[in-house]
């Protein structure tokens, strides 16, 4: 007899009517047939972007730079030299026109 680890797994109700918090199994299918994936992949989809939106997608970090480090950074970056950057990927339209 083999051992497996249950999937973790929760209820999924549709609603019977499409709302902002909820869609019938009928806007499932026609959305899962749209994007081409069966409806639990659309489900999926679904919450991975809203994930993406709504969540934080980097750890916060310690806040501010303390004195002590902004002076580290300064003194290790020459200061008073004016630099830029030119991209080659956007042309710049010229002003004479």
């Amino acid at each position: 007899m083999t051992t497996r680890s249950a999937k973790i797994q929760i209820a999924f109700r549709y609603r019977t009517v499409d709302s902002p918090s909820g869609i019938t199994r009928k806007t499932a299918k026609r959305l899962a047939e749209r994007l081409g994936v069966d409806e639990t992949q659309a489900i999926h989809l679904a919450l991975h972007e809203l994930a993406a939106k709504v969540l934080p997608q980097y750890e916060p970090d310690e806040g501010p730079l303390l004195a002590a480090q902004m002076r580290q950074i300064k003194k290790r970056v020459p200061q008073g030299t004016k630099r830029s950057v030119r991209s080659s990927l956007v042309e710049r339209q010229s002003l004479s026109k």
